[in-house]
């Protein structure tokens, strides 16, 4: 499957084997002199481990022409200092390749993060958090193993290799044409597990993230699945979801069951050729016994890095998908940056005001869910949108927030497209608070420096006070208690007040609230609402009212229904005029129309 079907289908793309390629290049161009002496490294250190087997060969030969201790113990020492050599340059090769894996690990997990951060919260929300975290988890830690660990193993191996087929061809070339006759089968097992691998990892690391999606959304709405009664529904779809990610794990074992059998053949083949044929050229007298054992040694010797490449092959081909699916980020679409003006001027709303001409909007190339939507928000107003579900409620809210940007028409504050505003200039000016709340690893400081990255101590107490907040004061380390599983941990009422707390900090104009404590327990909920009564003052305020009692208390109400308004106007005004407003009005009291 392509990136761009992937992103067709609202899934995060995977980048392409020619991507991949040139991303691990320009990786390694990055750190060219480690990498060129991570490879110079590891062929003195091959060099000098071939000189054993050679060594071994003169010993046989020096003792079957007649030769003494001496010239045995001469080839013994010079086998112990070759095998010093080796060690010693193993062992900084080893340092060297761990350094190079651990600079480059780190680059890809950067731009990993960089990535993440520029894409837009519509894509992520259409692709899943499951995906998102998958990839930042499991698959760069994957990538991360395979530059420290696999990929030096691998390189060593290939060198090693390559070197023991060249002192066989050395010794002879039949020896070596047999060698690759021999070896020739874990050309073509090698070649079928690699047609399918690629696709296979894919398939399970996609199984995988689906998983991930699942569980996570299962368990951060169990409170709504409980409430509806949908557990059996959940567990239905966790169940399949659990089979697929067998079905994929089982295929990739079938093709390791495959390969290694195959492998572990072909091994024995050269050495059994080798054998045979030397006795003939030996008896023959063209070929010595010390040149015979020596060569078998080589290609015995060489079944330890061809089994070093093999049984990294698996976690390559894994980490392939890996790379791929964190490459892949490259290829999704980026938040629009906001335009540089020109020197000496300012980019910078004039006002408050929030207007939207001719708003259209569609999801993923589908038809338009807002059709046309004309809209004035004036400051310090405070407006309610109420419609039935699916009316187009919360989509506008996320285009009055400059979360997604219309397919038609324009959003302003103050004169300025709100997609062009840059995310510190944006968060000034408008700020959408959900149900939804976020505590981030780190401490209370932090948390509430993400609003305002120069706040004093002061102003973070002050924050905090404005909603009600007193419980930072008990913490044992105050402002500079961890957060998370491994330190405090907060409930649903701290939370968002944390939260809000960032919002005092921002001190944006307009709040937009899309019903912030819709799903909160009535005690959490009230905390809250007494919070967000002193985050309200003196802004304007823009909500998304599913309940209508929201609604009667704004200045103006507008009334949406199938992407469209309707009607706007005051509570009285619209119940007066016993329009579509009126009709939710009574079904929300209960009322039958006369």
């Amino acid at each position: 499957m392509t990136a761009g079907s992937q992103q067709a289908a609202g899934q995060l793309p995977i980048a392409e084997p020619s991507h991949l390629r040139r991303a691990a290049l320009e990786l390694i161009c990055r750190d060219a002199r480690a990498f060129a002496g991570l490879i110079a490294l590891n062929a003195l250190a091959v060099g000098a481990g071939l000189a054993g087997p050679w060594l071994l060969g003169r010993i046989i030969d020096a003792v079957k022409a007649g030769g003494g201790a001496t010239a045995v113990d001469r080839f013994t020492l010079a086998i112990v200092g070759c095998a010093a050599v080796q060690l010693v340059l193993t062992r900084y090769a080893r340092l060297v390749g761990d350094r190079f894996g651990e600079r480059t690990s780190a680059r890809v997990r950067e731009r990993f993060v960089d990535r993440v951060l520029a894409l837009p919260v519509s894509v992520v929300e259409r692709a899943g958090t499951g995906d998102v975290t998958t990839r930042g988890s499991t698959d760069v830690a994957s990538v991360a193993v395979t530059l420290r660990d696999i990929g030096p193993d691998v390189l060593i191996a290939v060198v090693q290799a390559l070197f023991i087929l060249g002192a066989v061809f050395a010794l002879d070339p039949l020896f070596g044409a047999c060698a690759v006759v021999g070896l020739s089968g874990i050309y073509f097992a090698g070649r079928w597990y690699l047609r399918r691998a690629r696709r296979a990892y894919l398939a399970e690391g996609a199984a995988n993230s689906v998983l991930a999606e699942l569980m996570a959304t299962t368990a951060s709405g169990a409170r709504t699945i409980e409430a509806f009664g949908l557990q059996q529904r959940r567990i239905s779809a966790c169940q399949a979801a659990i089979e697929r990610c067998r079905r994929t794990r089982m295929r990739t074992l079938f093709l390791r069951s495959v390969l290694l059998p195959s492998v572990d053949v072909s091994y024995v083949i050269p050495v059994v050729g080798v054998l045979l044929i030397g006795g003939v050229l030996h008896d023959h007298g063209a070929m010595s016994l010390g040149g015979v054992v020596a060569s078998a040694m080589y290609l015995r010797q060489l079944s330890a890095p061809l089994d070093t490449i093999l049984q990294r092959l698996e976690q390559l081909q894994s980490s392939s998908a890996s790379f791929a699916r964190v490459e892949g980020l490259g290829h999704a679409p980026q938040a629009p940056q906001a335009p540089q003006a020109p020197a000496g001027t300012d980019c910078a709303p004039a006002d408050d005001r929030i207007e939207l001409t001719g708003v259209r909007y569609a999801y993923d190339g589908g038809g338009d869910v807002l059709h046309g939507i004309d809209l004035s928000v004036k400051e310090g107003e405070r407006l309610a949108i109420v419609g039935p579900s699916g009316a187009g409620k919360s989509t506008l809210s996320r285009l009055l927030a400059g979360i997604d940007a219309p397919r038609t028409g324009t959003v302003t504050v103050g004169g300025a497209p709100i997609r062009d505003l840059g995310p510190d200039l944006l968060r000034r000016q408008v700020v959408l608070i959900t149900q939804e709340h976020h505590v981030f690893l780190g401490t209370v400081r932090d948390n509430l420096l993400i609003a305002a990255q120069t706040a004093t101590d002061t102003e973070l107490h002050a924050a905090l006070a404005a909603v009600g907040a007193e419980w930072p004061d008990e913490l044992p380390d105050g402002l500079d208690t961890e957060l998370g599983a491994a330190g405090q941990r907060l409930d649903g009422s701290q939370a968002q007040q944390l939260a809000l707390a960032r919002v005092v900090l921002a001190d944006p104009h307009t709040l937009i609230l899309d019903e912030a404590t819709a799903l909160l327990d009535p005690s959490t909920a009230r905390h809250t609402e007494r919070a967000l009564a002193a985050v309200l003052k003196g802004r304007t305020v823009i909500a998304i009212a599913h309940r209508l009692h929201t609604a009667h208390d704004a200045d103006r109400i507008a009334v949406m229904e199938g992407g469209r308004i309707t009607e706007h106007g005051t509570h009285d005004d619209l119940v007066t005029s016993d329009g579509a407003y009126a009709a939710l009005w009574r079904s929300w009291h209960g009322e039958r129309p006369s």
